[in-house]
């Protein structure tokens, strides 16, 4: 049985058999996930007549408007930011902590599929970015046009490596397999604990264990979690290929749409961060 790395996806139905390769493809054998799935939200009979069942469109449209708010939110945060440095710090904490939050709260709340949820997740998240995305950049260059070269290049790379992962997941190039997904899993579980151990230690010691302060050390750790999070993608693609074969109502979207963009914005800067390193002077 596949789980997913994503928080997101954790509460998906879960289903037998392959689902590789098939990303927005119905099959007959998925009445036994369609069940599951309307007992989750205990009222299986209604999809059935009053809802219409999620397709691939669906995931295409409601992750670009999702992707969309977040941009133009970061566009905002980072010209306010520009404009005023003093918001850099409130608008990366606010915005990081607030959407941390409605993550959580989509997760574990079974709340995934709650437009509002979602769309204010992507503002936040935007706030975080734009702000982020300043105080990076200019601690690195200070040429407003390098800077702005710089974020594009992240950008540009964080697609890049999406539609990368699309395009493998589609062809079957890596099968989503148990033993993919606990290796997966496993990594994103011992990132995690170097990036709060090496918190913990830069409060001893200057830089921690090295994982950030841009050397050799810090360019492995940043490739090692650019990787992570692109297989991941391929966890995602195949949580939301379930639903769909399982005909998960169109509302679903949305937690595909939320479950995708948290692994974008953990790509992007992770990228951006690995990016500066090579233009740190």
């Amino acid at each position: 049985m596949r789980t997913t790395s994503n928080p997101v996806f954790k509460n998906l139905p879960k289903q037998e058999g392959s689902g590789y390769a098939t990303f927005g493809s119905a099959q007959a054998g998925a009445a036994q996930v369609t069940q599951e799935y309307g007992q989750q939200y205990q009222a299986p009979e209604q999809y059935q007549t009053t809802q219409r069942a999620m397709t691939i469109d669906d995931v295409v449209t409601k992750t670009a408007i999702t992707l969309g708010v977040l941009t133009v939110a970061a566009i905002i945060s980072f010209f306010l930011v520009n404009n005023n440095e003093a918001l850099a710090a409130p608008f990366v904490i606010v915005g990081g902590l607030v959407g941390f939050v409605l993550v959580m709260v989509a997760s574990f709340g079974r709340k995934m599929d709650n437009p509002a949820i979602v769309l204010a997740y992507a503002a936040c998240e935007g706030v975080f970015l734009g702000a982020f995305s300043f105080i990076f950049t200019s601690l690195v260059v200070a040429d407003s046009v390098e800077a702005s070269v710089l974020i594009g290049q992240a950008v540009l790379g964080t697609f890049g490596v999406f539609f990368g992962m699309l395009v493998v997941y589609k062809t079957g190039a890596i099968r989503v397999t148990p033993r993919l997904t606990r290796m997966i899993i496993g990594g994103l579980i011992g990132v995690l604990v170097l990036m709060v151990g090496n918190l913990i230690a830069s409060f001893f010691t200057d830089g921690g264990f090295g994982l950030r302060d841009g050397g050799t050390i810090a360019i492995v750790f940043s490739l090692v979690c650019i990787a992570l999070a692109a297989f991941s993608f391929l966890l995602d693609f195949d949580a939301a290929d379930q639903l769909i074969r399982a005909q998960a109502p169109e509302k679903a979207a949305w937690g595909v749409a939320l479950g995708l963009t948290v692994t974008l914005v953990w790509l992007y800067v992770e990228i951006l961060r690995l990016l500066s390193y090579f233009n740190n002077d």
